[in-house]
């Protein structure tokens, strides 16, 4: 089988410039670009995006950086905790920094957040699908490793240190992008708040439950053999349905309670 090539990045000026980076930066602007479209059918004006990106992107980066080395299982220096440039990402991280962020800021600015959260999630899980992408050229987030040599094709499999394993992060990038097409459909249709950003919780949290059980480089719980990921999204559906179903019934336990005669 023929070994893959894969060229992480370009030499700029004598600046290294990754494209996992440019990627990941990417999927920040089109997410911004698509957030800003969507404000129109949660009645959020399109300059609540670029406030609240100022707090959601930085606590993202954050998130992301500390759910790694917390649970890396490696030794980190003070110094090197903040060593993003070397890599060391984690989407989960990303998700929860992100939506403090946004917690943070309508509580500042006195927003609601269930608005912004469902705007926010399909600008989010777009920025997913893009940014897994980038995880091709870094060579991180494969998985298990291929032996039949039937399977040993890019890109079902990729080479990834010698050793062909499952793409695991084109399978979950294409997912990804099937749930932003579906909640982008979706947010039109769907007028109660909070929907949207359930519907997120249960599709991406099946998706990541599925496809990390077949990564060969995940984060695990300790020495428990748990992956930390694939427990999150398992509580992440759990979260969503329980949500997915308050939002939902609601209306109806409100209009119920008003047609209860005086007595």
């Amino acid at each position: 089988m023929k070994m893959l090539n894969v060229v992480s990045g370009f030499n700029l000026f004598g600046l290294e410039i990754k494209f996992y980076g440019i990627l990941i930066a990417l999927g920040m602007l089109i997410g911004i670009i698509v957030a800003v479209y969507n404000t129109k059918f949660r009645d959020l004006k399109p300059e609540d995006i670029y406030t609240v990106a100022l707090y959601a992107l930085p606590l993202a980066i954050v998130g992301a950086r500390l759910y790694y080395v917390l649970f890396s299982g490696e030794t980190f220096s003070f110094w090197e905790v903040f060593a993003i440039w070397k890599g060391g990402m984690a989407i989960y991280g990303g998700v929860i920094g992100g939506a403090l962020g946004v917690l943070l800021f309508c509580l500042i600015h006195k927003k609601n957040f269930l608005k912004l959260a469902d705007v926010a999630c399909i600008s989010l899980v777009l920025g997913q699908s893009i940014g897994r992408i980038g995880c091709y050229f870094s060579g991180c987030c494969y998985g298990i490793e291929v032996t039949n040599p039937n399977l040993m094709w890019f890109p079902f499999s990729t080479m990834i240190n010698g050793t062909w394993h499952l793409s695991t992060f084109f399978y979950e990038s294409f997912f990804d992008m099937v749930i932003f097409i579906g909640l982008l459909f979706a947010i039109k249709k769907i007028k109660t708040d909070g929907v949207i950003m359930s519907l997120y919780f249960i599709f991406y949290g099946i998706v990541r439950c599925i496809i990390e059980g077949f990564r060969g480089d995940s984060l695990f719980l300790g020495n428990s053999g748990i992956r930390v990921s694939q427990l999150l999204s398992g509580i992440l559906i759990i979260i969503g349905i329980f949500l997915l179903l308050f939002f939902t019934l609601k209306p109806k336990w409100k209009k119920s309670k008003e047609q209860l005669p005086l007595e």
